[in-house]
């Protein structure tokens, strides 16, 4: 049985070593105390959330997702990250929790709910199924201290 809910303290370990694969698999590293901040972040800053997904009592996918104010639309909700165990794949835990924090962020007054990935993701076939691909948009990042090319 599936069930979805938000992280709470005692799922902090399990929590770490899925955040932990997210960023294996991505080839992110980050420093302990970033696990530790963002823990802390997801229980004490109210725009910021992060569930889990229960398979059989076992938390199997995490998810974070924030809330922010837009320029020209109605108030939006980001998808910044959701990671499932490989072992549990392919179960409909995924598509369980996007359609979770939908209506979380709905229910908070937040209609719009979006989200990136690399373009070679095994999860874009998910993705594309219950989601709306925006052709043609190109995401950058900038940080002064970055030095450019």
């Amino acid at each position: 049985m599936l069930s979805i809910g938000f992280l709470t303290e005692p799922d902090c370990a399990r929590w770490e070593v899925l955040a932990r694969g997210k960023d294996a698999y991505f080839d992110v590293e980050r420093t302990d105390d970033a696990y530790e901040r963002t823990w802390r972040r997801l229980h004490d800053d109210d725009r910021i959330r992060g569930i889990a997904a229960r398979l059989d009592g076992e938390l199997v996918g995490v998810a974070h997702y924030l809330f922010h104010a837009s320029v020209w639309y109605a108030a939006k909700c980001y998808l910044a990250d959701l990671f499932v165990d490989a072992s549990v794949r392919r179960q409909g835990v995924a598509t369980a929790m996007i359609e979770w924090v939908a209506r979380d962020a709905e229910a908070q007054g937040y209609p719009s709910l979006y989200w990136n990935t690399l373009e070679d993701a095994p999860a874009r076939a998910l993705y594309d199924r219950v989601g709306k691909l925006h052709p043609g948009l190109i995401h950058y990042a900038y940080r002064p201290s970055t030095p450019r090319p």
